[in-house]
C-alpha cells in the first residue's frame, strides 16, 4: 500500500516538473504551433488526469491574453485610413464569415469547426479562434485542429506571398493592404510584410486592426447566438475587458514601449494558453480529424487571395 502511494506520488512530481518545464519553454519560444503541439506531446507522454491544472484553467489563460492584446490596439488609428478602405475590408470580413459558414454547410462540417475556421479567416486567425471558442463551447480538439490548419497557410504566406508581391511588383502599402487582408493572423501579417519594406508593415498592421477590431462585434453576437441573452452581465468577462482595454488605449494612447510590453506579457498569456489546449488533447481526438476542415480553410483562402489583390488595384489607399 505504502509502495503504490510513493509511486503514485513519483509520478505526479514528474508530470509537476514536466509541465513547468514544458510551460517555461513555451513561453520563452514564443511560437503558437510549436505551444500546442508540446502541449500534445505532454498530454500523450505523461497521460494528466482530468483534475489536472492545464485542463481546470482550460481557456483562461487565453482569455487573459486576449484582454491584455486590447491595450495594444487603437481606434483612432483607423481614422487615418481612407473611409473607402474601411468599407471594403467590412464587405470582407462579412463575406469571408458567412461565405466560409456557407461553405462548411456544404461540406457537412461539424457547426463548431465551421464558425472557428471562419472566424480566424474573417478577421485575425488564431486570435478569433480562440476568443470564440469558450462562447461556442468549442472541445479542445476542434480548436487545436482549426488553429493548426490556420497556422500551416500562415506559414506558407509569410514564405511565398513576399515572393508573389515581388513579381507582380506591388508598392510598398500596396502589399502591406494585401498581407492585412489575404493573411489570417496579425503576427504572420507582420511577418510577411517585414520582409518587404518598413512602410509596408506600417500599413499592414493599421489595416490588420481594421478587420480585428470586428471581432468585437461578433463575439457579443456569437453570445447571444449561443446564450440567448442580451443583458451585460451574460457576456463573458473576458469580452467586456477586451473592450475596455481597447478604450483605455485609445484614450490614453500608450506609449510604444508600454504597448511592446504588454505585447509580450500577452503573448506569453497566449502561449500558455495554447500550451493547456493541447493538453487536454487526446490520441482519439488525433485519431479523428478529418480532411473537411482543411478544404474549408483552403477555400476561404483561394477566395480571399484574388479578392485582397483586387480590392488592393482598384482603391487608393
Amino acid at each position: 500500500m505504502a509502495q503504490g502511494v510513493k509511486l503514485s506520488l513519483n509520478k505526479m512530481n514528474q508530470i509537476n516538473v514536466g509541465f513547468v518545464l514544458f510551460l517555461v519553454a513555451v513561453t520563452y519560444i514564443s511560437n503558437a504551433p510549436l505551444a500546442i503541439f508540446l502541449g500534445i506531446i505532454f498530454s500523450l507522454y505523461f497521460k494528466p488526469d482530468i483534475n489536472f491544472i492545464s485542463r481546470k484553467v482550460s481557456t483562461i489563460p487565453l482569455q487573459i491574453g486576449i484582454v491584455i492584446l486590447g491595450s495594444t490596439l487603437n481606434i483612432a488609428y483607423i481614422l487615418d485610413i481612407n473611409p473607402t478602405y474601411i468599407v471594403w475590408i467590412s464587405l470582407f470580413v462579412f463575406f469571408s464569415f458567412f461565405g466560409g459558414l456557407f461553405i462548411g454547410r456544404c461540406l457537412k462540417l461539424n457547426p463548431n469547426m465551421t464558425i472557428l475556421l471562419s472566424s480566424g479567416a474573417a478577421i485575425c486567425g488564431g486570435t478569433a479562434m480562440v476568443a470564440v471558442a469558450p462562447i461556442i463551447k468549442a472541445k479542445p480538439s476542434e480548436l487545436i485542429v482549426s488553429l493548426t490548419i490556420v497556422f500551416m497557410l500562415n506559414a506558407i504566406a509569410i514564405v511565398f506571398f513576399p515572393l508573389i508581391a515581388s513579381y507582380l511588383q506591388m508598392g510598398n502599402a500596396e502589399f502591406g493592404a494585401f498581407a492585412a487582408l489575404a493573411i489570417h493572423d496579425t503576427s504572420s501579417v507582420v511577418g510577411a510584410a517585414v520582409q518587404y519594406s518598413p512602410e509596408s508593415v506600417e500599413m499592414a498592421s493599421v489595416l490588420k486592426l481594421g478587420r480585428t477590431l470586428w471581432l468585437i462585434p461578433l463575439l457579443l453576437v456569437l453570445n447571444y447566438k449561443f446564450n440567448n441573452d442580451m443583458r451585460a452581465a451574460a457576456y463573458p468577462k473576458f469580452i467586456v475587458f477586451f473592450v475596455m482595454a481597447i478604450i483605455l488605449n485609445t484614450v490614453f494612447n500608450f506609449s510604444y514601449d508600454t504597448q511592446l510590453i504588454l505585447g509580450v506579457i500577452s503573448k506569453a498569456f497566449l502561449m500558455a494558453g495554447l500550451f493547456c489546449i493541447g493538453t487536454q488533447t487526446t490520441l482519439i481526438d488525433l485519431k479523428s480529424i478529418e480532411m473537411k476542415p482543411f478544404a474549408l480553410s483552403l477555400s476561404l483562402w483561394i477566395l480571399a487571395i484574388p479578392t485582397a489583390y483586387l480590392i488592393i488595384s482598384n482603391v487608393s489607399l
